[in-house]
């Protein structure tokens, strides 16, 4: 079969137009304070997100961890398979039921809630078995869907300044189905309300900006209890779909925000992330990321490849106040359409950084703190937490050496960025009485202090 990338952001469009109103649920996940950081440990096998969840994700504070794909599917091994449903049964490369339902169990036990990755805006794009024996073809889907469960419209889409071309017409020649259906709306809140049924706190609802925010608001209606919901909607000037259309459903995938940090930490103008929420979805409806699955393929962020930048841009996203951060781990790749690794080797295993789960406990300390001493010059920047804690980055080449203001108590502290508090002998930092400390930050190197973590 042609090979075909399916996520919204593979169409290689932008965003913009009209917007819906749509009935509002609780926006976050968890109350501001808590733990509202998500890990995405993108096609990794449902057994190794357990053990995760229990080795790293859960000491190291995150509250969430994002699954791909749990869906019978075609069969094949790039990754984009994962995302051609052809039943919605559990049987896909991932693991099975009771591997997802143990995931589940186990992640929780670790103080991990659990997003399931949901493809309900298209089946498949040919015909054929799937990975678990289902047989379908493009609109015929037995004991799931037929024909006439799929929108009229067949073929791919032309014009995204067209509302009707975006939502109805197919993206890359996968068959669409119509969500404006009682039954098709049915189908898809039974699938949803099964995996709730298994311990699925929430979903991340792949390809949203591609079906109506009213259309998803009626699938929403039709679950006993939806959970928590994130949506897949990529901005782009002139279009005709909005990402503020689906923030009455929950948040929505911030995607600007990743290429507006490629841009300051590798232009070397860090000025304007003092305000990166400016142009963008509000705090409060927003998931921020540096990268994920299809941007790293695109190049329109920063990615695993760009080494300790990649990481300071991790850093900056769990340190700065905007939004809920999600952390993106995969694989390494050289061909884009590549599959997961099938062994041990080969993953990035960005969740797991010192850099990164350092800045997860920083998060976690500073809460609703107020952002405050903002300094930035060329590619370095600081700015402190109102009295919970202190992050200073440099992007530059060089490193940088100066005196703070961290607007911490004096003490010493531990520079969480480089080392866990409980093992940080020469990775301290002191503050002293007026609040100030002079610390060095090293090229493509970040300082980061709470007060969670006093040496």
């Amino acid at each position: 079969m042609k090979k075909r990338l399916i996520c919204a952001s593979t169409a290689a469009v932008l965003a913009a137009g009209g917007v819906t109103a749509v009935t509002a649920w609780p926006s976050h996940a968890t109350p501001p304070g808590e733990k509202t950081v998500t890990a995405t440990l993108f096609e990794r096998p449902f057994a190794e997100v357990g053990k995760a969840c229990t080795d790293t994700l859960g000491p190291a504070g995150y509250g969430y961890v994002e699954v791909s794909p749990a869906s019978e599917h075609i069969e094949g091994e790039q990754w984009w398979t994962s995302y051609q449903p052809v039943s919605y049964k559990i049987a896909g490369r991932l693991g099975d039921a009771d591997a997802f339902k143990s995931m589940i169990a186990t992640c929780h036990e670790a103080g991990v809630k659990v997003i399931a990755d949901a493809v309900i805006n298209h089946m498949s794009a040919g015909s054929g078995t799937g990975t678990g024996g289902t047989r379908y073809s493009k609109y015929d889907y037995p004991g799931t869907y037929g024909d006439s469960d799929f929108h009229a419209c067949r073929k791919d889409i032309s014009d995204y300044n067209n509302r009707e071309d975006v939502q109805t017409c197919e993206l890359v020649s996968l068959s669409d189905l119509d969500t404006g259906s009682d039954k098709v709306r049915s189908t898809i809140a039974g699938y949803l309300d099964g995996l709730r049924d298994m311990g699925v706190d929430g979903f991340r609802i792949d390809g949203a900006k591609h079906m109506s925010a009213d259309d998803l608001k009626a699938v929403k209606g039709k679950m006993a209890d939806p959970g928590f919901w994130v949506s897949e909607v990529i901005h782009g000037e002139g279009e005709a779909v909005q990402p503020e259309e689906y923030t009455g459903l929950g948040d929505v995938d911030e995607f600007r925000f990743g290429k507006h940090l490629k841009s300051a930490l590798q232009g070397g103008d860090t000025g304007g992330l003092k305000n990166i929420a400016d142009g963008k979805l509000e705090s409060g409806q927003a998931r921020t990321f540096v990268d994920n699955w299809d941007t790293e393929r695109n190049g329109s962020t920063l990615t695993y490849k760009d080494g300790d930048l990649h990481k300071l841009a991790n850093a900056f996203m769990l340190a700065h106040p905007y939004g809920s951060p999600n952390v993106f781990s995969g694989y390494e790749w050289s061909d884009k359409d590549a599959g997961p690794p099938s062994g041990g080797d080969g993953w990035t295993e960005m969740h797991a950084q010192q850099e990164i789960t350092g800045m997860v406990g920083f998060r976690n300390a500073v809460g609703n703190a107020e952002m405050t001493d903002w300094w930035s010059e060329g590619g370095a920047l600081s700015f402190a937490r109102a009295g919970k804690g202190f992050v200073a980055l440099n992007a530059g080449d060089g490193e940088l050496k100066r005196t703070f203001s961290t607007s911490l108590p004096a003490g010493t502290y531990c520079n969480v960025a480089k080392a866990a508090p409980d093992k940080c002998d020469g990775n301290t930092v002191t503050v002293g009485d007026d609040g100030k400390a002079e610390a060095t930050v090293p090229a493509k190197g970040v300082v980061a202090l709470h007060a969670g973590a006093k040496s």
